[in-house]
Protein backbone atom coordinates (compact mmCIF):
# COMPACT_ATOMS: atom_id res chain seq x y z
CA UNK A 1 0.00 0.00 0.00
CA UNK A 2 1.59 3.14 -1.11
CA UNK A 3 0.54 6.82 -0.01
CA UNK A 4 0.05 9.74 -3.09
CA UNK A 5 2.50 13.29 -2.68
CA UNK A 6 0.10 14.80 -0.68
CA UNK A 7 -0.06 12.05 1.96
CA UNK A 8 -3.34 10.99 1.25
CA UNK A 9 -4.85 7.64 -0.10
CA UNK A 10 -6.35 6.28 -3.07
CA UNK A 11 -10.16 5.24 -3.00
CA UNK A 12 -8.87 2.24 -4.28
CA UNK A 13 -6.56 1.71 -1.75
CA UNK A 14 -9.08 3.05 0.85
CA UNK A 15 -11.43 0.22 0.24
CA UNK A 16 -8.28 -2.08 -0.05
CA UNK A 17 -7.73 -0.91 3.69
CA UNK A 18 -11.50 -1.68 4.70
CA UNK A 19 -11.62 -4.88 3.48
CA UNK A 20 -8.37 -5.67 5.56
CA UNK A 21 -9.39 -4.52 8.38
CA UNK A 22 -12.71 -6.46 8.31
CA UNK A 23 -10.86 -9.30 7.40
CA UNK A 24 -9.22 -8.86 11.54
CA UNK A 25 -6.43 -7.04 10.23
CA UNK A 26 -4.79 -6.00 13.56
CA UNK A 27 -1.88 -3.63 12.01
CA UNK A 28 -5.26 -1.53 10.05
CA UNK A 29 -7.24 -1.52 12.38
CA UNK A 30 -6.48 1.28 14.95
CA UNK A 31 -5.33 3.42 11.33
CA UNK A 32 -8.80 3.35 10.19
CA UNK A 33 -10.55 4.03 13.72
CA UNK A 34 -8.32 4.96 16.56
CA UNK A 35 -7.34 8.74 16.11
CA UNK A 36 -9.77 11.81 15.09
CA UNK A 37 -7.45 12.49 12.25
CA UNK A 38 -8.17 9.34 10.65
CA UNK A 39 -5.47 7.94 8.25
CA UNK A 40 -3.42 10.95 8.14
CA UNK A 41 -1.99 10.92 11.71
CA UNK A 42 2.17 10.34 11.87
CA UNK A 43 1.06 6.73 13.22
CA UNK A 44 -0.94 5.78 10.88
CA UNK A 45 1.76 6.95 8.31
CA UNK A 46 4.47 5.68 9.88
CA UNK A 47 3.29 1.86 9.70
CA UNK A 48 1.23 2.20 5.99
CA UNK A 49 5.27 3.04 5.34
CA UNK A 50 4.22 6.57 3.88
CA UNK A 51 6.78 8.73 6.05
CA UNK A 52 8.97 9.52 3.09
CA UNK A 53 6.53 10.93 1.14
CA UNK A 54 4.57 13.13 3.85
CA UNK A 55 7.28 14.73 4.58
CA UNK A 56 8.11 15.77 1.34
CA UNK A 57 7.56 19.58 0.71
CA UNK A 58 8.72 20.20 -2.82
CA UNK A 59 11.92 22.01 -1.47
CA UNK A 60 15.19 20.92 -1.20
CA UNK A 61 17.17 19.34 1.78
CA UNK A 62 20.86 19.36 2.19
CA UNK A 63 23.37 16.61 2.96
CA UNK A 64 26.92 17.41 4.89
CA UNK A 65 28.75 14.23 4.76
CA UNK A 66 31.90 14.65 7.28
CA UNK A 67 34.01 11.62 6.57
CA UNK A 68 35.95 10.76 9.73
CA UNK A 69 39.02 9.44 7.86
CA UNK A 70 40.76 6.64 9.43
CA UNK A 71 38.24 5.05 12.38
CA UNK A 72 36.06 7.61 14.69
CA UNK A 73 35.55 5.45 17.82
CA UNK A 74 32.03 5.68 19.12
CA UNK A 75 33.12 4.49 22.40
CA UNK A 76 35.67 7.41 22.37
CA UNK A 77 33.10 10.29 22.43
CA UNK A 78 29.03 9.98 22.43
CA UNK A 79 28.87 5.94 23.94
CA UNK A 80 32.04 6.16 26.18
CA UNK A 81 32.02 3.23 28.89
CA UNK A 82 32.93 4.03 32.65
CA UNK A 83 35.30 1.82 34.23
CA UNK A 84 33.15 1.40 36.99
CA UNK A 85 30.24 0.14 34.24
CA UNK A 86 32.91 -2.69 32.89
CA UNK A 87 33.45 -4.28 36.12
CA UNK A 88 36.16 -6.72 36.21
CA UNK A 89 36.92 -6.63 32.38
CA UNK A 90 37.85 -2.09 33.01
CA UNK A 91 40.89 -3.04 32.83
CA UNK A 92 41.44 -5.23 29.72
CA UNK A 93 39.20 -2.94 27.87
CA UNK A 94 38.74 0.58 26.03
CA UNK A 95 37.23 2.05 29.51
CA UNK A 96 37.69 5.41 30.34
CA UNK A 97 38.23 6.46 34.38
CA UNK A 98 35.20 7.55 35.70
CA UNK A 99 35.94 11.29 35.86
CA UNK A 100 36.99 11.33 32.58
CA UNK A 101 33.34 10.17 31.22
CA UNK A 102 30.53 13.33 31.76
CA UNK A 103 26.69 12.40 31.79
CA UNK A 104 24.94 14.88 30.05
CA UNK A 105 21.66 15.75 31.86
CA UNK A 106 18.42 14.45 30.37
CA UNK A 107 20.29 12.40 27.93
CA UNK A 108 21.86 9.06 26.87
CA UNK A 109 24.72 10.39 25.23
CA UNK A 110 28.34 10.37 27.37
CA UNK A 111 30.80 13.40 27.14
CA UNK A 112 34.89 12.53 26.77
CA UNK A 113 37.27 14.68 28.63
CA UNK A 114 40.90 13.86 28.13
CA UNK A 115 44.16 15.64 28.96
CA UNK A 116 47.28 14.04 27.56
CA UNK A 117 50.71 15.27 27.46
CA UNK A 118 51.36 14.54 24.09
CA UNK A 119 49.59 13.34 20.33
CA UNK A 120 50.77 10.05 20.40
CA UNK A 121 54.30 10.78 19.78
CA UNK A 122 54.05 14.12 18.70
CA UNK A 123 54.68 16.52 21.16
CA UNK A 124 51.38 18.34 21.32
CA UNK A 125 49.61 18.22 24.52
CA UNK A 126 46.23 17.37 24.20
CA UNK A 127 42.98 18.51 26.27
CA UNK A 128 39.80 18.29 24.93
CA UNK A 129 36.33 18.38 26.80
CA UNK A 130 33.37 17.04 23.96
CA UNK A 131 30.56 18.35 27.02
CA UNK A 132 29.70 22.00 25.67
CA UNK A 133 29.19 20.40 21.79
CA UNK A 134 27.01 17.48 23.27
CA UNK A 135 25.15 19.75 25.63
CA UNK A 136 24.70 21.92 22.43
CA UNK A 137 23.69 19.94 20.28
CA UNK A 138 21.98 16.79 22.02
CA UNK A 139 18.39 17.48 20.83
CA UNK A 140 19.58 17.53 17.19
CA UNK A 141 21.80 14.45 17.84
CA UNK A 142 21.11 10.89 17.05
CA UNK A 143 23.95 8.39 17.21
CA UNK A 144 22.63 4.45 15.46
CA UNK A 145 25.13 1.63 16.65
CA UNK A 146 26.52 -0.33 13.42
CA UNK A 147 27.95 -3.51 12.38
CA UNK A 148 30.72 -2.88 8.93
CA UNK A 149 31.58 -5.76 6.55
CA UNK A 150 35.06 -4.71 6.36
CA UNK A 151 38.41 -3.20 7.87
CA UNK A 152 39.80 -2.05 4.25
CA UNK A 153 39.86 1.42 4.41
CA UNK A 154 38.57 2.17 1.16
CA UNK A 155 35.85 -0.27 1.05
CA UNK A 156 34.49 0.72 4.10
CA UNK A 157 34.26 4.32 3.50
CA UNK A 158 32.60 3.77 0.60
CA UNK A 159 30.04 1.23 2.24
CA UNK A 160 28.86 3.66 4.80
CA UNK A 161 28.15 5.65 1.74
CA UNK A 162 26.31 3.44 -0.03
CA UNK A 163 24.79 1.52 2.53
CA UNK A 164 26.78 -1.99 1.23
CA UNK A 165 25.33 -1.66 -2.44
CA UNK A 166 21.75 -0.67 -0.67
CA UNK A 167 20.45 0.77 -3.47
CA UNK A 168 21.61 0.00 -6.89
CA UNK A 169 24.92 0.96 -5.40
CA UNK A 170 24.23 4.35 -5.32
CA UNK A 171 25.71 7.18 -2.88
CA UNK A 172 23.76 8.59 -0.36
CA UNK A 173 24.89 11.82 -2.00
CA UNK A 174 23.34 10.70 -5.67
CA UNK A 175 20.35 9.65 -3.83
CA UNK A 176 19.65 13.51 -2.87
CA UNK A 177 20.76 15.15 -5.99
CA UNK A 178 18.46 12.86 -7.65
CA UNK A 179 15.85 13.94 -5.48
CA UNK A 180 16.57 17.77 -4.62
CA UNK A 181 19.18 18.79 -6.91
CA UNK A 182 17.85 19.32 -10.23
CA UNK A 183 18.13 22.73 -11.64
CA UNK A 184 21.17 23.52 -8.90
CA UNK A 185 24.41 24.56 -10.52
CA UNK A 186 26.81 21.65 -9.10
CA UNK A 187 24.42 19.46 -6.71
CA UNK A 188 27.11 17.34 -5.29
CA UNK A 189 30.09 18.60 -4.42
CA UNK A 190 32.46 16.08 -2.84
CA UNK A 191 35.74 17.20 -1.25
CA UNK A 192 36.37 13.96 1.02
CA UNK A 193 39.24 11.69 0.89
CA UNK A 194 39.70 8.07 -0.88
CA UNK A 195 36.21 5.93 -0.40
CA UNK A 196 34.72 9.03 0.50
CA UNK A 197 35.05 10.55 -3.12
CA UNK A 198 34.43 7.64 -4.88
CA UNK A 199 30.95 7.94 -7.00
CA UNK A 200 28.59 4.90 -6.81
CA UNK A 201 28.09 2.08 -9.28
CA UNK A 202 24.52 2.62 -10.46
CA UNK A 203 25.16 4.44 -13.62
CA UNK A 204 21.84 4.94 -14.65
CA UNK A 205 21.34 7.87 -13.11
CA UNK A 206 21.74 11.58 -14.59
CA UNK A 207 24.80 13.37 -14.63
CA UNK A 208 23.88 15.89 -12.42
CA UNK A 209 23.97 13.20 -9.42
CA UNK A 210 27.24 12.21 -9.68
CA UNK A 211 29.95 13.98 -7.53
CA UNK A 212 32.04 16.87 -8.62
CA UNK A 213 35.12 16.20 -6.94
CA UNK A 214 37.06 19.38 -5.23
CA UNK A 215 40.76 19.03 -4.35
CA UNK A 216 41.76 22.41 -2.91
CA UNK A 217 38.48 24.47 -1.93
CA UNK A 218 39.95 27.71 -1.10
CA UNK A 219 40.92 27.52 -5.66
CA UNK A 220 38.49 25.55 -7.06
CA UNK A 221 36.38 29.10 -7.21
CA UNK A 222 38.88 30.61 -9.99
CA UNK A 223 38.21 27.33 -11.89
CA UNK A 224 34.42 28.09 -12.67
CA UNK A 225 35.07 30.83 -14.97
CA UNK A 226 36.55 30.05 -18.33
CA UNK A 227 37.17 33.62 -19.42
CA UNK A 228 36.97 36.25 -15.74
CA UNK A 229 40.45 36.84 -14.03
CA UNK A 230 42.19 36.57 -17.59
CA UNK A 231 43.96 40.00 -18.30
CA UNK A 232 43.70 41.74 -21.49
CA UNK A 233 41.22 39.13 -22.19
CA UNK A 234 39.03 40.17 -25.74
CA UNK A 235 35.04 40.76 -24.94
CA UNK A 236 32.50 38.04 -24.29
CA UNK A 237 31.22 38.22 -27.88
CA UNK A 238 34.50 37.58 -29.18
CA UNK A 239 35.63 34.67 -26.96
CA UNK A 240 31.85 33.02 -27.31
CA UNK A 241 32.25 33.27 -31.33
CA UNK A 242 35.91 31.21 -30.70
CA UNK A 243 34.03 28.76 -29.06
CA UNK A 244 31.45 28.43 -31.19
CA UNK A 245 33.67 27.84 -34.43
CA UNK A 246 36.09 25.09 -32.11
CA UNK A 247 32.92 23.12 -31.20
CA UNK A 248 32.03 23.33 -35.03
CA UNK A 249 35.03 21.88 -36.01
CA UNK A 250 35.55 19.50 -33.52
CA UNK A 251 32.25 18.09 -34.45
CA UNK A 252 33.37 17.77 -38.23
CA UNK A 253 37.01 16.20 -37.32
CA UNK A 254 37.91 12.57 -37.78
CA UNK A 255 37.11 12.06 -33.97
CA UNK A 256 34.31 13.70 -33.49
CA UNK A 257 32.34 12.12 -36.33
CA UNK A 258 33.41 8.99 -34.73
CA UNK A 259 32.37 9.21 -31.90
CA UNK A 260 29.49 11.44 -32.49
CA UNK A 261 27.00 8.89 -30.63
CA UNK A 262 29.29 7.81 -27.57
CA UNK A 263 27.60 8.68 -24.29
CA UNK A 264 31.29 10.39 -22.77
CA UNK A 265 31.34 12.49 -25.86
CA UNK A 266 27.96 14.05 -25.47
CA UNK A 267 28.44 14.53 -21.99
CA UNK A 268 31.63 16.61 -22.70
CA UNK A 269 29.77 18.79 -25.46
CA UNK A 270 27.05 19.58 -23.49
CA UNK A 271 29.41 20.62 -20.47
CA UNK A 272 31.31 22.90 -22.22
CA UNK A 273 28.28 24.46 -24.20
CA UNK A 274 25.06 24.68 -22.54
CA UNK A 275 26.64 23.75 -18.85
CA UNK A 276 29.41 26.24 -19.13
CA UNK A 277 27.60 29.32 -19.99
CA UNK A 278 25.13 28.05 -17.38
CA UNK A 279 27.72 28.28 -14.54
CA UNK A 280 29.55 31.34 -15.89
CA UNK A 281 26.22 33.14 -15.69
CA UNK A 282 25.84 32.39 -12.08
CA UNK A 283 29.55 34.40 -11.59
CA UNK A 284 30.42 31.38 -8.91
CA UNK A 285 34.09 32.35 -9.30
CA UNK A 286 33.32 35.29 -7.36
CA UNK A 287 30.34 34.12 -5.25
CA UNK A 288 32.28 31.37 -3.72
CA UNK A 289 35.72 32.84 -3.38
CA UNK A 290 36.71 33.25 0.07
CA UNK A 291 40.49 34.63 -0.77
CA UNK A 292 40.80 38.60 0.15
CA UNK A 293 41.54 40.81 -2.06
CA UNK A 294 44.88 41.57 -0.78
CA UNK A 295 48.00 42.21 -3.62
CA UNK A 296 50.56 41.35 -4.40
CA UNK A 297 49.69 37.61 -2.49
CA UNK A 298 46.06 37.60 -3.82
CA UNK A 299 45.28 40.69 -6.12
CA UNK A 300 41.79 39.96 -7.41
CA UNK A 301 40.67 43.18 -8.38
CA UNK A 302 43.64 43.97 -10.62
CA UNK A 303 42.39 40.54 -12.58
CA UNK A 304 38.64 42.04 -12.42
CA UNK A 305 37.57 39.76 -9.52
CA UNK A 306 36.00 40.12 -6.18
CA UNK A 307 35.73 38.29 -2.82
CA UNK A 308 32.47 36.63 -2.10
CA UNK A 309 30.19 38.69 0.27
CA UNK A 310 30.14 36.26 3.24
CA UNK A 311 34.18 36.01 2.91
CA UNK A 312 35.28 38.17 5.63
CA UNK A 313 32.60 36.81 8.02
CA UNK A 314 34.03 33.15 6.69
CA UNK A 315 37.83 34.10 7.54
CA UNK A 316 36.90 35.30 10.84
CA UNK A 317 34.93 31.42 11.42
CA UNK A 318 37.67 29.59 9.82
CA UNK A 319 41.17 31.85 10.05
CA UNK A 320 42.91 28.12 8.75
CA UNK A 321 40.93 28.07 5.59
CA UNK A 322 44.07 28.19 3.78
CA UNK A 323 46.43 25.45 5.73
CA UNK A 324 43.98 23.36 6.81
CA UNK A 325 41.70 21.28 4.56
CA UNK A 326 38.39 21.07 6.51
CA UNK A 327 38.31 24.82 7.42
CA UNK A 328 38.62 25.37 3.67
CA UNK A 329 36.55 22.71 3.02
CA UNK A 330 33.76 23.70 5.42
CA UNK A 331 33.62 27.15 4.30
CA UNK A 332 32.81 26.15 0.85
CA UNK A 333 30.45 24.01 2.20
CA UNK A 334 28.55 27.03 3.56
CA UNK A 335 28.73 28.86 0.50
CA UNK A 336 27.64 26.14 -1.84
CA UNK A 337 24.46 25.99 0.03
CA UNK A 338 23.74 29.74 0.82
CA UNK A 339 23.69 30.59 -2.44
CA UNK A 340 22.01 27.25 -4.47
CA UNK A 341 24.77 25.48 -5.77
CA UNK A 342 24.62 22.35 -4.26
CA UNK A 343 22.17 20.39 -2.06
CA UNK A 344 24.77 17.95 -1.21
CA UNK A 345 28.69 18.23 0.32
CA UNK A 346 31.08 16.24 1.32
CA UNK A 347 34.27 17.23 3.38
CA UNK A 348 36.38 15.84 6.12
CA UNK A 349 40.39 15.38 6.95
CA UNK A 350 43.09 13.30 5.07
CA UNK A 351 45.47 10.91 5.98
CA UNK A 352 47.70 13.93 5.19
CA UNK A 353 49.26 15.87 8.54
CA UNK A 354 48.12 19.32 8.58
CA UNK A 355 50.00 22.33 10.13
CA UNK A 356 49.24 26.41 10.50
CA UNK A 357 51.61 28.53 9.74
CA UNK A 358 52.25 28.98 13.62
CA UNK A 359 53.16 25.50 13.69
CA UNK A 360 49.97 24.14 15.51
CA UNK A 361 49.23 20.68 14.09
CA UNK A 362 45.45 20.65 12.88
CA UNK A 363 45.35 16.73 11.89
CA UNK A 364 47.68 14.11 12.75
CA UNK A 365 49.13 11.84 10.03
CA UNK A 366 46.40 9.41 9.32
CA UNK A 367 43.70 11.22 11.18
CA UNK A 368 41.72 8.97 13.47
CA UNK A 369 44.04 5.39 12.29
CA UNK A 370 47.26 7.33 14.21
CA UNK A 371 45.12 5.34 16.78
CA UNK A 372 47.07 2.30 15.80
CA UNK A 373 50.38 4.69 17.60
CA UNK A 374 47.79 5.98 20.39
CA UNK A 375 44.86 5.42 20.65
CA UNK A 376 43.18 7.47 23.54
CA UNK A 377 44.84 10.88 22.55
CA UNK A 378 44.21 10.76 18.74
CA UNK A 379 40.82 9.72 19.06
CA UNK A 380 40.02 12.63 21.61
CA UNK A 381 42.28 15.06 19.36
CA UNK A 382 40.15 14.06 16.24
CA UNK A 383 36.56 14.28 17.55
CA UNK A 384 37.46 17.42 19.12
CA UNK A 385 38.76 18.57 15.37
CA UNK A 386 35.52 17.71 13.79
CA UNK A 387 33.19 18.61 16.45
CA UNK A 388 34.81 22.09 16.79
CA UNK A 389 34.14 22.26 12.59
CA UNK A 390 31.11 20.83 12.69
CA UNK A 391 30.03 23.35 15.58
CA UNK A 392 30.86 26.64 13.52
CA UNK A 393 29.36 25.29 9.94
CA UNK A 394 26.05 24.74 12.36
CA UNK A 395 26.27 28.04 13.64
CA UNK A 396 26.48 29.71 10.21
CA UNK A 397 23.91 27.66 8.69
CA UNK A 398 22.00 28.75 11.65
CA UNK A 399 22.28 32.32 11.12
CA UNK A 400 21.20 32.25 7.39
CA UNK A 401 17.54 31.99 6.39
CA UNK A 402 16.33 29.53 4.20
CA UNK A 403 13.25 31.47 2.95
CA UNK A 404 10.26 33.87 4.16
CA UNK A 405 8.92 31.01 5.96
CA UNK A 406 11.49 31.44 9.53
CA UNK A 407 13.29 28.67 8.50
CA UNK A 408 17.05 29.05 8.51
CA UNK A 409 19.22 26.58 6.30
CA UNK A 410 20.36 24.54 9.13
CA UNK A 411 16.57 23.67 9.83
CA UNK A 412 16.83 21.18 6.60
CA UNK A 413 20.05 20.30 6.50
CA UNK A 414 21.43 16.91 7.82
CA UNK A 415 25.08 16.16 8.82
CA UNK A 416 26.55 12.62 8.73
CA UNK A 417 29.60 12.23 10.42
CA UNK A 418 30.57 8.86 8.26
CA UNK A 419 33.42 6.42 8.75
CA UNK A 420 34.85 3.41 8.25
CA UNK A 421 34.66 1.15 11.16
CA UNK A 422 35.56 1.20 14.40
CA UNK A 423 38.63 0.32 16.86
CA UNK A 424 39.81 -2.60 18.94
CA UNK A 425 38.41 -2.55 22.65
CA UNK A 426 41.42 -4.06 24.27
CA UNK A 427 44.01 -2.86 26.14
CA UNK A 428 47.02 -4.08 28.64
CA UNK A 429 46.81 -3.51 32.24
CA UNK A 430 44.92 -0.02 32.38
CA UNK A 431 47.14 1.50 30.31
CA UNK A 432 46.19 4.91 28.97
CA UNK A 433 48.56 4.80 26.11
CA UNK A 434 47.89 1.51 24.12
CA UNK A 435 47.35 1.39 19.71
CA UNK A 436 44.59 0.19 18.16
CA UNK A 437 43.60 -1.74 15.33
CA UNK A 438 40.27 -1.97 12.92
CA UNK A 439 37.18 -3.72 14.18
CA UNK A 440 33.91 -3.75 12.31
CA UNK A 441 31.65 -3.15 15.03
CA UNK A 442 31.39 1.19 15.73
CA UNK A 443 28.22 3.18 15.44
CA UNK A 444 27.41 6.85 13.45
CA UNK A 445 26.72 10.30 14.68
CA UNK A 446 23.45 11.93 13.03
CA UNK A 447 22.76 15.81 13.37
CA UNK A 448 20.03 17.39 12.31
CA UNK A 449 16.43 18.80 13.29
CA UNK A 450 14.73 16.57 10.88
CA UNK A 451 16.35 13.26 12.98
CA UNK A 452 14.94 12.34 16.57
CA UNK A 453 17.26 14.08 18.46
CA UNK A 454 18.42 12.94 21.51
CA UNK A 455 18.43 9.52 21.05
CA UNK A 456 20.65 6.14 21.05
CA UNK A 457 19.53 3.24 17.91
CA UNK A 458 21.12 0.32 19.99
CA UNK A 459 23.32 0.63 22.78
CA UNK A 460 26.34 -0.85 24.43
CA UNK A 461 27.34 -3.54 26.60
CA UNK A 462 29.62 -2.46 29.17
CA UNK A 463 31.04 -5.83 29.95
CA UNK A 464 32.92 -5.87 26.18
CA UNK A 465 32.05 -1.97 25.42
CA UNK A 466 30.41 -3.31 21.99
CA UNK A 467 27.72 -2.10 20.49
CA UNK A 468 24.54 -3.94 19.68
CA UNK A 469 21.97 -3.39 17.14
CA UNK A 470 18.04 -2.12 16.96
CA UNK A 471 15.06 -2.43 14.82
CA UNK A 472 15.31 0.36 12.45
CA UNK A 473 11.58 0.77 12.28
CA UNK A 474 10.67 0.91 15.85
CA UNK A 475 13.99 1.94 17.64
CA UNK A 476 13.76 -0.80 19.84
CA UNK A 477 17.34 -2.20 21.39
CA UNK A 478 18.46 -5.31 20.33
CA UNK A 479 20.59 -6.88 23.17
CA UNK A 480 22.79 -9.54 21.54
CA UNK A 481 22.27 -8.22 17.87
CA UNK A 482 25.84 -7.80 16.51
CA UNK A 483 24.85 -8.39 12.21
CA UNK A 484 25.45 -5.87 9.54
CA UNK A 485 23.11 -3.21 9.66
CA UNK A 486 24.26 -0.75 6.37
CA UNK A 487 21.09 -0.65 4.91
CA UNK A 488 19.37 0.29 8.02
CA UNK A 489 21.97 3.64 8.44
CA UNK A 490 21.78 4.33 4.86
CA UNK A 491 17.82 3.97 4.76
CA UNK A 492 17.37 6.10 8.15
CA UNK A 493 19.50 9.46 6.29
CA UNK A 494 17.36 8.89 3.55
CA UNK A 495 14.40 8.83 5.22
CA UNK A 496 15.09 11.89 7.52
CA UNK A 497 16.25 13.46 4.04
CA UNK A 498 12.63 13.08 2.84
CA UNK A 499 13.82 11.33 -0.15
CA UNK A 500 11.70 8.73 -2.12
CA UNK A 501 13.16 5.99 -1.96
CA UNK A 502 9.81 3.72 -3.40
CA UNK A 503 10.90 0.20 -5.29
CA UNK A 504 14.17 0.19 -3.62
CA UNK A 505 13.61 -2.47 -1.30
CA UNK A 506 15.22 -0.72 1.75
CA UNK A 507 13.93 -1.13 5.06
CA UNK A 508 11.51 0.76 6.82
CA UNK A 509 13.97 3.10 9.04
CA UNK A 510 11.34 5.25 10.72
CA UNK A 511 13.19 4.87 13.87
CA UNK A 512 15.80 7.66 12.44
CA UNK A 513 13.01 10.27 11.85
CA UNK A 514 11.41 13.17 14.34
CA UNK A 515 7.90 13.21 14.39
Amino acid sequence: MSLRNNGRLSRREILKALSMCAAGSATLGPLLTGCRDGLNTPAALEQLGGVRQARLDGKPRFLIVVGAVGGASIIDSLLAVRASEAGANAAKLNTFADSQVQLVEGSPFRAVKVDSPQLGNIPVPVKTDQLPFVRKYKDSMLVATSVGTSVNHVIAQKRSLTGNNAWRGRTLQECVALQYGAGFPIPNVNMGNSGFSERGTDNTLPAHCYGEVVANPSLWPLGLDGMKGIKDLPSREVVALARSVRNSLDAQSVFGKTFDDAAALELWNEQRTSGQAALEVQDLINRLNVLPDQPPKTPLSEYGLSSSPDAEKLRAVFPNYLTDPVEGQAALAFLLLKNRVSVTVTLGPSFNMAVTPSYQVTNPPLAFDFSHNDHRSIQAFMWSRLMDTIDKLIGLLKSEPFDSSGESLWDRSLIYMATEFGRTRTREGATENFGTGHDLNNGFMLLSPMVRGNTVLGGVDPSTTLTYGFDPRTGAPEPGKMASNEADIFSGILTAMGVDTSGSGLPDASAFVRT
